[in-house]
């Protein structure tokens, strides 16, 4: 856990790419809703650290989106997740949240328009929306609901200056699920 301490050390400050908010200021909001929704543990730490490829050292990544962040941080960030010895749960939620915003768009025009300019940008980066055979294969997931779930509270987790409980708060949660 130290390691993902510094991570937002040492970029939790910076923008949250195109949205008027912090990195750490979005993972705790994300987190917040998750736990204010009644979610588990497991899936309140996904919501804290579902962006952590962000933040992940520049040699990891394989692209950026212009501006917009790191090209497969769903996946960077569940990997290194699993590696240090997160469930399989957790990682899956953080896998799949960008896969939940192309699914939504596909189902769910409404919920296209609803997109912020960022959320829009990254989306050409992400494949765009699903097809109806990505979908039909999406909703067989087992932590579907929660993916979903995961997406609508990062969507929202863009407030700036909302309260929320700090990173100990929340790294604390994440000790006692590795531990």
């Amino acid at each position: 856990m130290e390691t993902i301490k510094n991570l937002f050390a040492q970029s939790g400050d910076d923008a949250y790419f195109g949205e008027p908010v912090t990195q750490l200021e979005h993972a705790l909001q994300c987190a917040q809703l998750a736990e204010q929704a009644g979610a588990d543990d497991e899936t309140i730490v996904a919501a804290f650290l579902h962006d952590i490829g962000h933040l992940l050292p520049p040699e990891l990544a394989g692209g950026y989106m212009d501006g917009y962040g790191t090209i497969d941080h769903e996946r960077l960030g569940a990997d290194y997740l699993r590696e240090r010895g997160f469930s399989e749960k957790v990682a899956q939620l953080i896998e799949h949240h960008v896969n939940a915003k192309r699914y939504l768009v596909f189902k769910n025009p409404n919920y296209f328009a609803r997109l912020s300019e960022a959320s829009l940008r990254t989306l050409e980066f992400q494949g765009g929306p699903m097809s109806a055979g990505e979908a039909l294969s999406f909703e067989t997931n087992p932590y579907f609901k929660g993916i979903l779930l995961l997406r609508t509270w990062d969507e929202q987790a863009k407030i700036p200056h909302l309260p929320t409980p700090g990173i100990e708060y929340y790294v604390a949660m994440s000790e006692r699920l590795i531990g």
